[in-house]
């Protein structure tokens, strides 16, 4: 076993995937996790699917592997869900890795100069069934690493890891809009929400789970 508690086997698969974009390319081919969840990356390495939540963590891990520290931030939305970026920074510029059934709302390349900049490049597709447009603050990147003596074990565990969930809503948020520009925005067109929800993965199953991540049970989609 290694430091970080994966088999030798493990390690491998998660440095095969090489870079940031190896670890999206590997999310995307991943079917979309319909359950109310929060599985460890080694559970997401062996069944080979996940959601927001557990992809953002997944990613985050693998790009420890591979020499990133593992960083996520937490969008905040409203009359939606919330969405979960796996972030890391490139030459002094910041990109992200997400699992979304919402087309917009996944890689982004390295090149925006803050995390605020990164962050707004969702807005326009961060939007809910009925076409609000609903991101309204931002989580300053949170280093998993913390959690290592806290939560020993923590990336390779067969139990649910909700407990992140509960600290990315507890940790402060950074509002993105004025209440002007609240007030002023505008449902998006029909055809834009069209694009946003193609390749959409149906829910099979409708269950409960934690209620600001909950992936079968949302207005949205992210």
């Amino acid at each position: 076993m290694s430091a970080l508690g994966f088999t030798p086997g493990e390690l491998r698969a998660l440095r095969a995937l090489g870079s940031p974009h190896g670890v999206q390319r590997a999310l995307d081919a991943m079917p979309y996790h319909h359950a109310a969840s929060a599985w460890s990356p080694r559970r997401v390495l062996r069944e080979a699917t996940a959601h927001c939540l557990e992809g953002a963590i997944f990613a985050a891990v693998a790009l420890r592997v591979l020499g990133w520290p593992p960083l996520l931030v937490d969008l905040e939305a409203v009359q939606d869900t919330d969405h979960v970026l796996c972030v890391y920074r490139t030459r002094g510029h910041w990109g992200a890795i997400a699992k979304s059934n919402f087309t917009g709302l996944r890689y982004r390349e390295p090149v925006y100069r803050t995390v605020r900049e990164l962050v707004m490049s969702y807005f326009e597709s961060y939007v809910n069934l009925r076409g609000d447009r609903t991101l309204r603050a931002y989580s300053l990147p949170v280093n998993l690493a913390r959690f290592d003596r806290r939560r020993p074990g923590w990336m390779t565990s067969e139990g649910d890891l909700w407990w992140v969930a509960e600290h990315l809503v507890g940790v402060p948020h950074r509002r993105l809009l004025t209440p002007a520009m609240i007030g002023g925005l505008r449902r998006i067109d029909r055809r834009s929400l069209d694009a946003a929800l193609v390749g959409r993965a149906e829910p099979r199953v409708s269950r409960t789970g934690h209620p600001r991540y909950e992936p079968a049970a949302r207005t949205s989609l992210q």
